[in-house]
């Protein structure tokens, strides 16, 4: 017979081994002082493994042990784990940006790229400044049509001339605007020398040229961190430095009934719409990028700023663009999203008879000062007497005025801060010639 240890005893309480039969069972007993003390050797042993992996925790170097909680892992690790003490703002930009939700990590962007120099950084290599040659090894496309655009090598040159910009960087640039970076130095520039770092390069540093050969700055319109398409699609984001006397198109925008229903429906627009996908029903009302860059309803998608424009409004006297249909028909095709196509061509036509008129008054008075030059009465120098500053400020700030606001539905930028203002200066100027030729400054 098996031992009672091994016995389990059956039948009905108070009968004998194996119940009435007298048969027995033998298997495993369930012995409580057994049980306790596998309980306590298991517990021994989990406690023990714990206690050990806090100790060799402990006896890690701090930069290790401070491992990012599950809010810092929505930046990259330990980038976010300095950062969120060191310059916090860029993380939480980060973590609320499409880049975080598509996995994007911090060296992903700043890992120096090609032609970049290198910098050790705890740990990590990265690039010492990031150019457009980061943000292109992702957005290719949207780097090349930047590259076509005046927003690139033409704003830079506008400034400080060809002199900063490779040979190579200047033939892909005169390719598509001829003339705008094989130029001088701006005159106006180099007389405010001082102010031409902070104020002139402020604005057209948008088209800065890098050691590393790329050009351009895109966080200038879509930050650095947060990498927004809404803010880019903002207003107030191209009103930064498109507004003013020269180009006051932020101006001009938010007197248009444009502006007004943008500041009456911004809360119901979706601003972060994908570019690609962007709908009427996401913005029903229309900002810069959404005439000028967007895709909207299938429409076409660029980062070239000119791609759907018609007419060089800023310069002096105007002319046709070289795409002159395309940009016009590119941009029709924006209008008539919302508006009929008997208006949209209304409104063209009135527009190119402003531009044809201030065409017409800002030749008049470029011909009286160069009437003076011709017969030498006006030295060398740019910007050392009145009638030049007289001059380019009536196309420069007023002719260029009266042009946007024609395209930009403004009617008071058209007339006050218009044309008004070309019939003064014109006047002005004929005073200042007959006082030249008599001899008088």
């Amino acid at each position: 017979m098996a031992g009672a240890s091994q016995q389990r005893v059956g039948g009905a309480a108070g009968g004998t081994a194996g119940g009435a039969t007298g048969e027995t069972t033998t298997g495993p007993v369930y012995d409580p002082a057994v049980r306790f003390q596998g309980v306590f050797i298991a517990v021994m042993l989990g406690t023990s493994l714990v206690v050990a992996a806090f100790l060799v925790h402990r006896a890690r170097p701090e930069r290790d042990r401070a491992r990012p909680t599950a809010a810092h892992v929505t930046a990259t690790g330990e980038c976010a784990l300095c950062h969120r003490r060191e310059t916090s703002a860029v993380v939480h930009e980060y973590e609320t940006s499409r880049h975080a939700g598509a996995g994007v990590s911090c060296l992903d962007c700043h890992q120096p790229a090609t032609g970049q120099g290198s910098l050790a950084h705890n740990g990590y290599t990265i690039a010492p400044r990031l150019t457009a040659a980061n943000c292109a090894r992702c957005h290719a496309t949207e780097y090349e049509q930047f590259l076509r655009s005046r927003h690139a090598a033409p704003a830079y040159a506008a400034v400080l001339g060809a002199e900063p910009f490779t040979a190579a960087q200047r033939a892909h640039a005169e390719r598509y605007h001829p003339a705008a970076v094989e130029r001088p130095a701006n005159a106006l520039a180099k007389a405010q020398a001082g102010a031409t770092l902070v104020g002139c390069l402020g604005c057209h540093k948008i088209g800065e040229p890098h050691p590393d050969g790329s050009i351009g700055r895109c966080t200038e319109c879509h930050s650095r961190h947060a990498s927004s398409v809404a803010l880019a699609r903002t207003p107030s984001t191209c009103g930064q430095c498109h507004m003013g006397p020269d180009h006051s198109q932020i101006e001009i925008y938010e007197e248009s009934k444009h502006g007004a229903l943008f500041e009456a429906q911004r809360a119901a627009m979706r601003l972060d719409a994908p570019p690609k996908s962007l709908s009427t029903a996401d913005m029903p009302v229309p900002t810069c990028a959404t005439c000028h860059l967007s895709g909207l309803d299938g429409l076409e998608v660029t980062h070239d700023v000119g791609q759907r424009l018609s007419w060089y409004l800023f310069a002096p006297v105007s002319e046709k663009r070289r795409e002159y249909q395309g940009g016009r028909d590119r941009m029709q095709a924006v209008c008539k999203k919302c508006h009929a196509a008997t208006s949209v061509d209304r409104f063209w036509e009135d527009a190119e008879r402003v531009v044809a008129a201030t065409n017409a008054k800002v030749a008049a008075a470029l011909a009286v000062v160069a009437a003076l030059r011709a017969e030498g009465r006006l030295t060398p120098e740019p910007f050392d007497e009145a009638i030049e500053f007289v001059e380019f400020d009536l196309w420069h700030y007023y002719g260029r005025t009266a042009k946007h606001g024609a395209f930009m539905g403004g009617a008071d930028f058209v007339q006050w801060h218009g044309n008004y203002e070309l019939l003064q200066l014109a006047v002005k100027l004929e005073e200042l010639a007959a006082t030249v030729r008599a001899g008088g400054r």
